[in-house]
């Protein structure tokens, strides 16, 4: 999978059964740290992500809730599809800084959502994506603050 790519493959995985799980494990795939966490993408198109997050002992802290890194993971990630998906194939990024506010404990699945507008990419440049994770209850549960260095492919 390039990530150079992601929208297309998504367009074509996820209208058939187990399209959307099949992205996600692929995902996964490519960025293994952030597929740790097994999360997976509900819905992707240019400049707007939203993955969910199962709870689960294996994303636990020791408060039987969701782990802070784990919501950092998720964070991130949604906020790469998102951006990614806007700026496409022509732009490459990395991350360069991540800022969490925690809200209240995040138990039960998690719902992170991140939308971008595209920055003009001629040369590097740095730009701020924000991504907010709801609980089921649709509760703000933390809000990640990404930031991502753009340049040309």
């Amino acid at each position: 999978m390039n990530p150079a790519h992601l929208l297309s493959y998504w367009q074509r995985l996820s209208p058939w059964p187990g399209g959307r799980w099949l992205y996600s494990r692929l995902l996964g795939a490519v960025a293994p740290y952030s597929g740790s966490i097994g999360a997976q993408v509900e819905h992707l198109e240019a400049g707007h992500a939203v993955m969910s997050l199962r709870d689960r002992r294996g994303v636990r802290n020791h408060l039987e809730s969701i782990h802070a890194i784990a919501l950092i993971n998720l964070a991130e990630l949604t906020s790469g599809q998102a951006m990614l998906t806007a700026v496409g194939p022509t732009v490459r990024g990395i991350v360069t800084g991540i800022r969490m506010e925690y809200h209240r404990k995040a138990r039960g699945t998690v719902v992170a959502e991140s939308t971008v507008s595209p920055p003009v990419v001629t040369g590097p440049v740095e730009a701020e994506v924000s991504a907010e994770l709801r609980d089921a209850a649709g509760e703000l549960v933390a809000t990640g603050y990404v930031t991502w260095r753009l340049s040309p492919r």
